[in-house]
């Protein structure tokens, strides 16, 4: 098996595994019993599809296994308490049950990034458990996307696992009431998903396909489970906007290439028509207090609807930035807007505005910004040291590439 084969394996053991945790949840109710038997049923999977095939419907294959694995593990601990038959029956009447008991949530995965999002636990709890157990990242990329440590992480992972066990939160869908206030967390989670495929923080591909494709497809169904919440309909015009523009990310050596430099004639329109179409339903929607990510569909659609580099509106962008702010004042919408107001109103501006920047000195796009700025204002060497500060952070193979020939530039520009 050649390496590219064996990445290709593992990557489809990960995805299947992903949807097989999420049905497995739900039909044992346990969190931990689950993570347990998907493990071991992936590594059953990697050893067995590596000498003798994929399998023809390797979820079946997966859950199959699975799902005995934690039919053994019940059975041993009820042996032990004198109710066997009841865990067994239990099992059994959760495993054939594939069709939804009256919920109004069609999917296992977004059923249960509904359940993560349970009031109990913390928004960011809530988010961060999904994105591990459910979206499949690991602690790392977690952390990353979420902006702490790994360790910090890894407890708080640990916690919200222990505090669902000692509380009894069910694993089951909410009343259509509920479904509203556990939204924000789970639009959360889904664009945070996106965000990981759209700008991976390691591995050696410009954009994850696997995570692009069910966060839109989670996008499509939390759309169509709230068409009239317009948190549901931009997120969805949102993901669209930004996912047309995909097959133009990387160049034809596979390093990414920035928006300018980009063929639009790769971008999606039909993806476009179909995000700018509920672009419209959003702002629609939201006519006093607009709803972020309608804003940030908004932004968006203003680069998709750019014939050219040179026609794009930079100053509608800025002033979609400065919407953006009052309803949702982070570090990252403030450096997006640093780097837009550069465009509009030079670079100097630009750096000016991120002066005021907090809370991303331990991301490379922060100080990346920093240093493509002070180049083109002609601070060579500062751009330099502003390029290593971006090296030394993590980074996915493909964008320390394009930071390192961005730093050389840099270099010779200071000599």
């Amino acid at each position: 098996m050649t390496a590219d084969t064996h990445a290709a394996l593992v990557a489809l053991v990960r995805d299947e595994g992903r949807r097989v945790m999420a049905t497995l949840v739900r039909t044992t109710g346990s969190w931990e019993l689950a993570e347990d038997a998907v493990q071991d049923a992936a590594l059953r999977a990697l050893e067995t599809w590596s000498r003798d095939g994929i399998p023809a419907e390797p979820r079946a294959w997966l859950t199959l296994t699975a799902r005995r694995r934690a039919l053994d593990v019940l059975r041993r601990e009820a042996a032990r308490t004198g109710k066997q038959q009841e865990a067994v029956t239990l099992m059994d009447q959760r495993g054939t049950a594939e069709d939804l008991p009256g919920s109004v949530v069609r999917d296992d995965l977004l059923r249960l990034i509904f359940t993560c999002c349970h009031p109990a636990l913390s928004p960011q709890t809530q988010v961060a458990l999904a994105l591990r157990t459910l979206a499949g990242l690991s602690t790392a990329e977690t952390a990353r996307a979420l902006l702490v440590p790994e360790q910090v992480m890894a407890k708080r992972l640990t916690r919200a696992k222990q505090k669902i066990r000692d509380a009894a939160i069910p694993y089951r869908v909410p009343p259509d009431a509920e479904l509203p206030a556990r939204l924000r967390g789970v639009g959360a989670t889904v664009y945070l998903m996106f965000n990981e495929g759209w700008a991976p923080g390691a591995g050696d591909t410009v954009v994850r396909p696997d995570l692009l494709d069910e966060a839109v497809r989670l996008a499509r169904l939390l759309h169509e489970l709230m068409p009239d919440e317009p948190t549901a309909t931009g997120l969805l015009a949102l993901l669209l906007l930004l996912d047309a523009r995909r097959a133009s990310r990387a160049g034809p050596d596979g390093s990414p290439l920035l928006l300018r430099e980009q063929d639009r004639a790769l971008w999606d329109r039909a993806l476009v028509d179909e995000g700018m179409a509920l672009l419209g339903d959003g702002l629609r929607r939201t006519p006093e207090r607009p709803d972020p990510y309608v804003v940030q569909a908004a932004i968006a659609a203003c680069h998709v609807l750019a014939p050219h580099p040179q026609a794009t509106d930079w100053r509608a962008i800025c002033s979609w930035y400065d919407v953006l702010l009052t309803v949702q004042d982070v570090p990252a919408v403030r450096l997006a807007r640093a780097v837009a107001l550069a465009e509009r109103d030079g670079p100097a501006a630009g750096l000016a505005a991120l002066e005021h920047v907090r809370g991303l000195e331990r991301t490379a796009a922060l100080h990346a910004a920093r240093a493509e700025l002070l180049l083109q204002c002609g601070h060579g060497p500062a751009a330099v040291a502003a390029y290593d500060r971006a090296l030394a952070l993590p980074a996915s193979g493909p964008q320390a590439k394009h930071l390192q020939g961005r730093r050389a530039a840099a270099q010779a520009a200071s000599q």
